[in-house]
């Protein structure tokens, strides 16, 4: 939800601009636009958790290469 409504931030600044210049778009642009930015933040937010988890996996690997050093 909170990304639903930094989209909808973003796009109603958009339509601010675009007023203040003087032009209009169709409503439904906007709406278009608004759901565009929500999946670019998703999009980038997998992209993040994905390198976070590869990282993460990595950690796990070095622990466990570790414990079995101190095993011996």
């Amino acid at each position: 939800m909170r990304h639903t409504k930094q989209a909808q931030n973003i796009t109603n600044r958009f339509r601010e601009l675009i007023e203040n210049a003087g032009d209009t778009l169709p409503v439904n642009h906007y709406d278009e636009l608004s759901l565009l930015i929500e999946a670019g933040i998703d999009t980038a937010l997998v992209d993040y958790i994905e390198k976070m988890a590869d990282k993460l996996e990595t950690m796990a690997h070095d622990v466990r290469n570790s414990a079995e050093f101190f095993e011996q």
